[in-house]
């Protein structure tokens, strides 16, 4: 079965010219040309992966991703932005509404394709094998959750793969860079700042405790 991915881009030209070189590797395409355009296609289309434009009319990037992080539904689509302006601020604002990625224009059919490639592995990674026994603490595979302290809370996908991740060996301190390449792929581009942000949501909503900062070195899960 052929991958599925929406582009969502104000400029048709755009459009025809990402949808000329994804469609020539293989994938399905569907494009809209504005956020709530793009709402009411996922009604119907739920894609592997969204390229999302962040300057648009109506409805621009960032909204249209935080509409669609809030809806469980799509919790496992990927969403990358597609966007001119590449400043740090903007990235860090990208990753806070919930994306996965950053793209900037000028587009390269062969840096775009790779990352595409990239992102879309990440869907046949397997975190199955990451689990914790402490009755205080679970992953829930299944429901895509965590079980903390009897409370059960819903992490957006990039969020729940990197506990995920760190609690597959509890006290291990992972790298940067074995973070980095793991989530996002190694031929992914992404801000300095993407696992700091990442790190600082997931300490919101489960606690300060369970991810350790090792200064200069990277992150371990524990569980006190």
């Amino acid at each position: 079965m052929k991958q599925k991915i929406l582009l969502v881009d104000d400029d048709p030209d755009i459009l025809e010219f990402l949808s000329y070189n994804i469609k020539q590797e293989g994938y399905e395409i569907q494009t809209a040309e504005n956020g709530i355009q793009a709402l009411k296609k996922l009604e119907n289309y739920k894609p592997d992966l969204i390229i999302l434009d962040v300057m648009m009319p109506e409805m621009d990037g960032v909204e249209t991703c935080q509409e669609i992080r809030n809806n469980s539904d799509f919790d496992d689509v990927i969403v990358t932005f597609l966007t001119a302006r590449g400043e740090d601020y903007s990235q860090i604002v990208g990753f806070e509404s919930g994306a996965d990625d950053y793209i900037t224009k000028p587009i390269k059919p062969k840096l775009l394709m790779s990352k595409i490639k990239s992102l879309l592995r990440r869907k046949d990674v397997d975190f199955s094998k990451a689990k914790n026994s402490d009755k205080k603490f679970y992953i829930d595979h299944e429901r895509y959750l965590i079980i903390s302290n009897g409370e059960e809370i819903i992490l957006p996908k990039k969020e729940f793969e990197i506990i995920t991740f760190l609690s597959s060996i509890p006290d291990k301190v992972f790298s940067r860079e074995e973070i980095y390449e793991k989530i996002w792929g190694d031929n992914i581009i992404v801000g300095d700042r993407t696992i700091d942000v990442h790190i600082r949501k997931i300490r919101q909503k489960i606690g300060e405790e369970v991810i350790k900062t090792i200064k200069g070195v990277g992150y371990k899960f524990q569980i006190e």
